[in-house]
């Protein structure tokens, strides 16, 4: 059964960092995406940054230059490292994984997304 499980929220004040961590286990495909969403209160949840088996990434706008994914596949940990912070960037930050692996443009459809973590809470004042 595929879990995933995030760490690595807080609190900190703009143009802080932080990393978040998601561990990844149970996957048995060859291929497959872990993504970071967020969803701020009454909002929808947006893409923040998606990384697949090959290491190709792609990043939302809002967070270009800002933001990096990577993975760790000894450990099976994605981490996304979170610079120049801003309070628009609080939100309750989620890790979602599938075995789909579509175009890059796709990569933020939620209905890709089969697995899911509980979340962790980013909060940036300001």
């Amino acid at each position: 059964q595929v879990q995933l499980v995030e760490s690595g929220g807080g609190s900190v004040q703009a143009g802080g960092s932080l990393r978040l961590a998601c561990s990844v286990s149970g996957y048995t495909y060859s291929r497959y995406i872990v993504a970071w969403f967020r969803q701020a209160p009454g909002k929808e949840r947006e893409g923040v940054a998606t990384i697949d088996t090959d290491g190709l990434t792609n990043y939302g706008d809002s967070v270009k230059e800002r933001f990096m994914i990577s993975k760790d596949d000894e450990k099976n940990i994605v981490y996304l490292q979170m610079d120049s912070l801003k309070p628009e960037d609080t939100a309750m930050y989620y890790c979602g994984g599938t075995q789909f692996v579509p175009p890059p443009r796709n990569r933020f459809r939620l209905e890709f997304y089969k697995y899911w973590g509980q979340g962790t809470q980013v909060t940036v004042s300001s």
